[in-house]
């Protein structure tokens, strides 16, 4: 079994971890804007699946900056900062939700680009506009993007969803 020093150094790494792709995926969805031949733009903002996918980032990033304390102070003394039961449930519940949370980032993240990319590329062939026109690379690099941000992203959700089993371990040999 592992000692409980290492688990709790595993899952203050796994939260640092989830906290810098949270960070990355906030940067690579704001970053997720083109402009087209004709001068017109798209940004992520335009997309309200987009800005679901940003507000889940932030959301787990905010909840990574306020836990990281706590876990560093667990890390390095194997105790808690704040003593009682309440810390203890929220962790266990609080990983829990954010791991739900960022699951429907990504899904979201990857279901919407991959079917705006599919239904532009359909108007795109039946109107007869080659793989390389400009309109089409610039179109086809925006949802892509958004794709790359949901990889990020999905490496929070499995430092989050590790965290969790870890808690869901360390709570029930607790007791």
């Amino acid at each position: 079994m592992v000692s409980r020093s290492a688990a709790s150094s595993v899952m203050l790494g796994l939260r640092i971890l989830a906290l810098g792709a949270s960070i990355a995926t906030v940067i690579v969805i704001v970053t997720n804007n083109v402009k087209f031949i004709d001068g017109s733009k798209l940004k992520f903002q335009d997309i309200h699946s987009f800005r679901y996918v940003l507000a889940v980032a932030v959301i787990a990033a905010v909840y990574c900056i306020v836990q990281l304390p706590f876990a560093i102070h667990y890390a390095l003394k194997q105790k808690r900062a704040i003593s009682g039961e309440l810390l203890k449930e929220f962790d266990f519940f609080a990983d829990k939700v954010i791991s739900v949370v960022l699951a429907t980032g990504i899904a979201v993240g990857f279901a919407v680009p991959f079917e705006f990319k599919e239904f532009f590329d359909d108007i795109f062939d039946a109107a007869g506009v080659p793989k390389k026109d400009p309109t089409r690379t610039t179109n086809d690099k925006f949802y892509n993007h958004a794709i790359i941000a949901s990889s990020v992203l999905s490496v929070a959700f499995v430092a989050m969803f590790v965290v969790s089993v870890l808690s869901s371990i360390h709570r029930s040999n607790a007791k």
